[in-house]
């Protein structure tokens, strides 16, 4: 008995210690978690502004812009995947990767091939052993996204839809795509984050397809040089703006599922706790009962000698 209620004591302790890491975890997400909600808060004004001018071009220009032109016949897609660097945050990336691939599954029943690009280590592990083929991965900030990154993946992507030739001399780049589309998980609150799509290009620019309302009525533009180049110079930096929202989006919502994930990790483990403490208590207590039992006993079996000798 004595060896069982040593094991349960090193299991307590050593269930303790997890509770700890779990705990500091939980804690480092959450303080994580509001400095995502404010670099999301800064990056509004930039992306509000940007939205305005660009529709404010394509309302009072008829310009038609390549990364505006919607293709006759598309046969070919990129699907943006953000997916997380790092474990511990329950099913945060294998949601994002179900809703992405119920995605992958439409665009080819529409007739059209797949190219996949990737951010974070969970995504890329997940294609990799599942030996399917990505054109382009990025990791190492899916809970501290940059500009800059966001920069990079959409002069990538931008490049893949300007490429309208199929059959590239090099093997190593890929062929144009016809479309853009890309799947985050969007931060509703501390509670809710839901995986969604959008597609990306051709850009669709709603503000710019109603009329503005009296109150908030667009200002009166002179495009210099000409509307083309303005729009050559904005719609790639709305492109990456729209990148940046989602990798910021995709940042507060892996970790308020980091947050969540370690704090049912941590009330798992007190729950643990008190399950080892009361069966070790339980064990503690035969012991000392089958002790007393034995003195008992032992001190009965004296007397009866005793009274037979006498």
């Amino acid at each position: 008995m004595a060896v069982s209620l040593r094991e349960y004591r090193a299991r307590i302790k050593s269930t303790e210690s997890m509770k700890k890491i779990t705990r500091a975890m939980e804690l480092i997400a959450a303080s994580r978690i509001i400095k995502a909600q404010q670099r999301a808060q800064a990056a509004a004004p930039y992306a509000r502004e940007l939205t305005r001018a660009v529709s404010a071009v394509a309302t009072f220009s008829n310009v038609d812009h390549a990364l505006t032109t919607e293709p006759e016949n598309p046969k070919r897609a990129a699907v943006l995947i953000v997916t997380s660097d790092r474990g511990l945050a329950g099913a945060y990336s294998s949601s994002v990767l179900k809703e992405a691939e119920s995605l992958v599954e439409k665009l080819r029943g529409e007739g059209k091939e797949i190219d996949l690009y990737l951010t974070g280590r969970k995504g890329e592990a997940y294609y990799k052993f599942r030996q399917r083929a990505v054109v382009e991965a990025w990791t190492g900030f899916s809970d501290q996204p940059t500009y800059d990154v966001a920069a990079d993946i959409g002069l990538t992507l931008i490049g893949a839809f300007l490429n309208d030739d199929d059959t590239v001399a090099d093997e190593d780049t890929p062929p144009g795509v016809d479309e853009v589309h890309v799947v985050f998980t969007r931060f509703r609150s501390m509670l809710v984050q839901e995986p969604h799509t959008v597609r990306l290009l051709p850009l669709e620019v709603v503000e710019g397809t109603e009329a503005p309302e009296p109150e908030d009525l667009l200002p009166l533009y002179e495009f210099e040089p000409s509307p083309s180049e303005v729009l050559d110079s904005l719609l790639p930096r709305y492109v990456e703006s729209r990148i940046f929202f989602a990798l910021l989006q995709a940042a507060a919502s892996e970790l308020a599922a980091r947050q969540k994930a370690m704090k049912s990790a941590t009330d798992n483990a007190e729950e643990l706790i008190r399950k080892y403490k009361r069966i070790a208590n339980q064990a503690r207590q035969a012991g000392i009962t089958q002790e007393i039992s034995e003195i008992v006993g032992g001190v009965n079996a004296l007397a009866d000698a005793n009274a037979g000798s006498e």
